[in-house]
């Protein structure tokens, strides 16, 4: 999906997955806001956050990957 990566769902709220946190396919990740509409971004996967790609409120592209879990 192309937008703007949020790592959190407001400035002050915190962010929805540290390094080191496991995941599972349902556990929302982050946000992506296209053309002014906040889409949760679910991980898909199961495991552990290794790496946050993706600069906080930074353009994504189609594809780009935001996070590296192992």
């Amino acid at each position: 999906m192309v937008g703007t990566f949020y790592r959190a769902a407001s400035p002050e709220s915190p962010v929805f997955i540290e390094v080191g946190k496991e995941v599972n396919p349902e556990t929302v990740v982050c946000i992506i806001e296209a053309m002014k509409v906040m889409n949760e971004i679910k991980a898909e996967v199961s495991g552990v956050i290794a790496e946050v790609v993706a600069e906080n409120g930074k353009p994504v592209q189609f594809g780009q990957a935001l996070f590296k879990v192992r």
